[in-house]
């Protein structure tokens, strides 16, 4: 039997590729050419720009490997098992999917964004930075968006947190369902 959730989450996870290898090349270029400070300099320096590391990380290692890993799931459930998603089950898988994705990549590409420019402010003047402290950087970057970046990117770790709920609930409804 065809799996057709894990198809979707492996054309998810090829996205989620695309998109990482764009990124990775971005900063790259970036790097060499129209980032400044350079992304280097702002990981080394560390502070602020851990987010960023983080942020990087945990895209590829959620956003990419993460989705392409719970196709498998779909997999084993519908071509192993033999039990198609049906009725409410396939709304979950559906919240699933979208909200996956969309939190993941909303809290991960915000954690780098604002990483980068926080890290970005404190480095020194004269490498390209602004010379701000910690608290200068948590009042006019991480808060200078409305609500801040740790407001948005925690909605988003929710939304991400949700769908994973949801697609579990999806495993359960359809693994116990009796045909």
């Amino acid at each position: 039997m065809e799996s057709v959730w894990a198809k979707r989450f492996m054309v998810a996870a090829i996205i989620q590729g695309a998109l990482a290898a764009f990124l990775t090349l971005y900063i790259v270029l970036g790097q060499l050419f129209f980032l400044k400070p350079s992304v280097s300099r702002v990981i080394a320096f560390g502070s602020a720009g851990t987010w960023f590391t983080m942020g990087y990380v945990t895209y590829l290692i959620v956003g990419v490997i993460g989705v392409a890993v719970t196709s498998l799931f779909y997999h084993f459930i519908e071509s192993v098992m033999g039990k198609p998603y049906k009725g409410a089950a396939n709304i979950l898988a559906w919240l699933h999917l979208i909200l996956m994705n969309v939190g993941v990549i909303g809290a991960t590409w915000l954690m780098m964004v604002g990483g980068y420019l926080g890290g970005a402010a404190m480095l020194p003047p004269e490498v390209g930075g602004k010379g701000w402290n910690p608290g200068q950087v948590h009042q006019n970057i991480f808060y200078g968006i409305p609500l801040g970046y740790p407001f948005w990117i925690s909605v988003f770790i929710i939304l991400l947190a949700l769908g994973v709920i949801f697609g579990g609930l999806g495993y359960i409804v359809t693994w116990t369902r009796k045909e």
